[in-house]
């Protein structure tokens, strides 16, 4: 019984999280000005079982700089992403209370892509093409 009773709560975290992130991503989006928040996307949520915290993982392209300035414009924004959170999802009986981590796993798996390039062999028509 316990068991399903985890699987239901975590299907509805999920759920809610898919839901968070959609309308988070739209709000910075349209309604964020802060010239300090770049390119950003946010790659996951995870909601706490009470479904009150949100864990958002953010992927911010550019330097450690401008990736610095993105999670601190976020974190600034975080009481105007946490109302309109609250104003769009009427399902919920609180607004989650939002952490913003950088997620570092797109850069990773471009780096490794790179790495393989150098090391695995090129195709047959790659080399043709080359020779001619």
């Amino acid at each position: 019984m316990l068991k399903e009773v985890v699987g239901l709560t975590s299907y509805r975290a999920d759920q809610v999280g898919e839901q968070v992130r959609e309308e988070i991503m739209s709000i910075i989006r349209r309604d964020l000005k802060d010239p300090r928040i770049g390119f950003v996307s946010i790659t996951a949520v995870r909601m706490s079982p009470d479904l009150r915290q949100a864990r958002v993982r953010v992927s911010v392209l550019g330097s450690p700089d401008e990736k610095k300035a993105s999670i601190q414009g976020l974190v600034s924004a975080k009481g105007r992403i946490r109302h309109e959170l609250g104003r769009r999802l009427q399902n919920l009986k609180f607004s989650p209370e939002l952490r913003f981590e950088l997620d570092s796993s797109i850069e990773y798996s471009v780096h490794i892509a790179e790495l393989l390039k150098e090391v695995l062999p090129q195709d047959e028509d790659d080399q043709q093409e080359q020779t001619q």
